[in-house]
């Protein structure tokens, strides 16, 4: 019988929670430099590609060889600018959720593909390691409604903060998208104000920091975990 969550049910303009983690539950994430260059990819395939620029300077006869391909392999790398939106993250030691709106049927499923598979080929060469990085395909929940969105952030931001501490310093110890919500940092490629946006419409006078300390809402948390998610 496969694996709960293995089985996804892809829809236009669809809402996911997304799970991975190392095979055989192991690291994926060993230092600062791997968290920042998984970082660096969610950066680059989720903002926008300036195909024009790129071209001009391709064509610039003054440029070096190391110049030119690194101009080359970016204008053939992926981008999903426009069909995906990372609306919140958290990256673990073992395994990363991401909360994610797709606009295209099958846009998710080639983005965690791209994601994953140029992650592990940094991995191994970093490591000098061979074989899968990751415990088979990448897990999904499909979200139903505004309160599970809601809810999921505080799931996934918790995650980080519970780890270490319920700290601000947590934050930039195990990456997350909490300090996008708390309004510390505006990153071009995340977008907190679509959930921001209900939460305050809901509550108005309660913070997005104050739900995130005081919620206990189980019930509607564990409708979209995802099986074994220990660490």
């Amino acid at each position: 019988m496969p694996a709960k969550n293995s089985i996804k049910q892809y829809l236009e303009n669809g809402y996911y929670h997304i799970y991975n983690r190392g095979v055989e539950k192991r690291d994926i994430f060993q230092d600062k430099q791997d968290y920042g260059v998984f970082l660096s990819y969610l950066k680059e395939y989720l903002s926008p590609k300036d195909e024009k620029s790129l071209m001009k300077k391709l064509s610039d006869k003054n440029i070096s060889y190391r110049e030119k391909d690194k101009i080359i392999k970016s204008l053939r790398m992926n981008n999903f600018f426009g069909e995906i939106s990372l609306f919140a993250y958290c990256l673990m030691i073992n395994h990363f959720h991401l909360l994610l709106k797709q606009s295209k049927i099958d846009s998710i499923n080639y983005f965690l593909k791209s994601l994953c598979t140029r992650y592990a080929m940094y991995f191994n060469k970093k490591y000098k390691r061979t074989g899968h990085l990751f415990q088979g395909i990448y897990k999904a929940v499909l979200v139903n409604s505004d309160e599970q969105l809601l809810y999921l952030t505080c799931y996934i931001h918790k995650q980080a903060l519970n780890f270490q501490g319920d700290t601000l310093l947590a934050q930039e110890i195990q990456p997350c998208s909490y300090g996008e919500y708390l309004g510390l940092r505006k990153t071009e490629w995340i977008k907190p104000e679509e959930i921001l946006n209900q939460h305050y419409q809901r509550n108005p006078s309660f913070s997005y920091e104050q739900f995130i300390r005081q919620s206990q809402d189980t019930e509607i948390i564990n409708s979209l975990l995802i099986e074994d998610q220990d660490r």
